[in-house]
């Protein structure tokens, strides 16, 4: 396939050398290739009627997030909007360590950090679950024999509205992923920036905790390695920002909404081509399916351990729900194994 190397990025940048065309999504066409100015890559966001706002996402996060002293995001050498192309520069990264997510976490918060509330006039802010998902999750609940307790409704209609109202003005990936994060001798770099919104920090703290909800690996980091990357990121966002997360919110409570959040999502156990076309919660009982390194099943039945385990929440009734149902799935599929907990290589 051609590369889309148009006059304008030739006038800018000189000629493309050496293009090799790289694996990506179905929704974009990446290049490696050579410029005067040293090694690239080229991006191309294709697909769907949604093509032109992705671009404009990730061309909006990248210019934000290349404002910090130190970015956690490759330098934007050019763009082009017609073609819907980028410019990036190429970042020679390796394979993560054992303990990645402390180093994730730390690159996350400045990722975060980099925000602002200037980010609101140039990205959406982030959507989290709404009452169908909610709605989803109580069906599931019923399809599976399982009692819902009487304070569930009224907890999942308080927790959705706390999700949509909660402060910051965070610059979100929107999709933090193992793959979309290059470690490197320096640190960690995130690409692919196309679902980029604003918002609350904490919605992707909680991938930790949560085992990757938006993303094709599903790991569960052991807890003394999950308690040192959240340490890791709180203390790298005092850094960056001269303030401490736990003087705006209830940080265990509001990390708990989060994960909770995530939980209900039926679109979370799908990949994103998928999403918002069905209610794949309601398929869960007849059929399982691999998506990445495990099932669906085994998501749920790994984020209902979670949500079920956390220390503190302002659902107990929900918890008493997830119980069951971790209990229900256990049972009746006795041969999921947990999810796993490393990294694939």
């Amino acid at each position: 396939m051609r590369l889309p190397f148009s006059e304008e990025l030739r006038a800018a940048l000189g000629a493309p050398r050496r293009a090799r065309r790289l694996g990506s999504s179905p929704r974009s066409r990446v290049w490696r290739v050579e410029l005067a100015a040293g090694p690239a890559v080229v991006k191309q966001i294709v697909g769907g009627a949604d093509a032109g706002e992705r671009y404009a996402r990730e061309v909006a996060a990248l210019r934000l997030a290349l404002r910090a002293e130190a970015p956690v995001v490759p330098a934007l050498l050019a763009a082009d909007a017609t073609a819907r192309v980028l410019v990036l520069e190429r970042v020679a990264d390796r394979r993560p360590p054992p303990d990645w997510i402390v180093g994730y976490a730390t690159a996350l918060a400045r990722l975060h950090a980099s925000g602002g509330p200037d980010a609101a006039a140039v990205l959406p802010r982030w959507k989290g679950p709404g009452a169908a998902d909610t709605d989803a999750f109580l069906r599931l609940a019923g399809r599976l024999g399982v009692p819902v307790p009487p304070g569930v409704p009224a907890e999942l209609a308080a927790l959705v509205d706390r999700l949509a109202q909660a402060p910051g003005h965070a610059l979100l990936h929107g999709d933090p992923c193992p793959g979309n994060d290059l470690h490197t001798a320096d640190g960690v770099t995130f690409i692919d920036f196309e679902q980029a919104s604003w918002g609350s920090g904490l919605v992707e703290l909680a991938y930790l905790r949560i085992g990757f909800p938006t993303c094709w690996c599903v790991t569960a980091a052991p807890p003394p390695l999950l308690e040192r990357a959240e340490r890791a990121y709180l203390a790298a966002w005092r850094t960056e920002t001269g303030t401490d997360p736990a003087a705006e919110v209830d940080l265990d409570l509001d990390l708990a909404d989060a994960c909770a959040g995530w939980l209900i999502r039926g679109d979370a156990l799908v990949e994103r081509a998928h999403r918002e076309t069905t209610d794949h919660l309601a398929r869960l009982p007849a059929h399982d399916w691999t998506w990445g390194t495990v099932t669906a099943r085994r998501r749920l039945t790994h984020r209902l351990s979670v949500v079920t385990h956390l220390p503190a929440t302002r659902f107990p009734a929900l918890q008493t729900l997830t119980s069951a149902l971790h209990a229900h799935l256990c049972t009746h599929y006795p041969r999921l194994p947990p999810v796993p907990a490393t990294r694939p290589a």
